[in-house]
C-alpha cells in the first residue's frame, strides 16, 4: 500500500467547547470527510500527558498500588502513575490537537516525563531507582483523546520512605511476583489497558 497515496485525513469544520475548565476541554465537533460529506456530533477531549512505571523492586518483584477508579467503580491493581505538571496549572495543553502530532519527539518533553515519572514512583510508593528505561510513547485514547501516555521501566527500585499522596489520592502499595500479576491480569482485576500493555513491553525488554 503506498501510504503517501492515502487521503484519509478528516477536516474539522466546527467545533463547541462544551466544558472548558483548568481540568478539562470537552469538545462536540463537526468534521468534513475524505468524500466531502459532513458527520456531526464527535465527541473527544484534551487531558495532561501522564507517566506509566513498571518498578521491579531488588528481588525482581513488582511493586503495583490498589487504588479506586470512578470510572468503573472499583477498587483496581495498577502500576504507579500520574500526571505530568504543567507550569500553567492545567491539566491540559491549549491547542492540544494541533501540537499531539509531534508531542514526545522532544527531549525537553521527555526529560518533563522522567521527571514525573521518578517523582510518582516516589510519593506513590515510596520507592526510588536510579535505572530507568523509556519503553514507549503512545496515545492514551486516539478515538477520543489527545494526551499521551509514557512507559517506564525502573529497575532495582528501594524504599526509601513512606507515601507523600495528593489530597484525593487513597492508595495502598501492593508487591507481586510475576506469577501473581499474571494471574491478576487472567482474572481481569488489572483493569488499565494501557497498565498491561507496558507489563508486556517490560517483559520483551527483560528478555522474559
Amino acid at each position: 500500500m503506498d501510504r503517501k497515496r492515502e487521503d484519509l485525513a478528516w477536516e474539522e469544520v466546527r467545533t463547541k467547547h462544551l466544558v472548558q475548565n483548568e481540568w478539562i476541554d470537552f469538545r462536540e465537533s463537526a468534521f468534513r470527510f475524505p468524500d466531502g460529506s459532513e458527520f456531526e456530533p464527535y465527541y473527544s477531549y484534551s487531558r495532561r500527558d501522564y507517566v506509566v512505571i513498571v518498578p521491579f523492586d531488588t528481588e525482581g518483584n513488582l511493586i503495583c498500588v490498589r487504588q479506586y477508579r470512578q470510572g468503573i467503580r472499583e477498587v483496581t491493581t495498577e502500576f504507579p502513575a500520574g500526571g505530568i505538571e504543567r507550569n500553567d496549572g492545567k491539566e491540559y495543553r491549549d491547542n492540544a490537537a494541533k501540537t499531539a502530532r509531534s508531542f514526545g519527539n522532544d527531549s525537553e518533553d521527555s526529560e518533563a516525563a522522567l521527571d514525573a515519572a521518578k517523582r510518582e514512583l516516589t510519593e506513590e510508593t515510596g520507592y526510588v531507582s536510579d535505572e530507568w528505561t523509556h519503553l514507549l510513547t503512545v496515545p492514551s485514547n486516539a478515538t477520543i483523546a489527545d494526551n499521551y501516555a509514557y512507559v517506564y521501566m525502573a529497575t532495582n527500585c528501594k524504599k526509601v520512605s513512606g507515601q507523600n499522596l495528593d489530597d484525593t489520592e487513597f492508595l495502598n502499595v501492593e508487591i507481586n511476583t510475576r506469577e501473581n500479576l499474571e494471574e491478576i491480569i487472567k482474572r481481569g482485576e488489572f483493569q488499565q489497558s494501557v497498565h498491561i500493555m507496558a507489563w508486556l513491553l517490560a517483559k520483551e525488554k527483560r528478555g522474559e
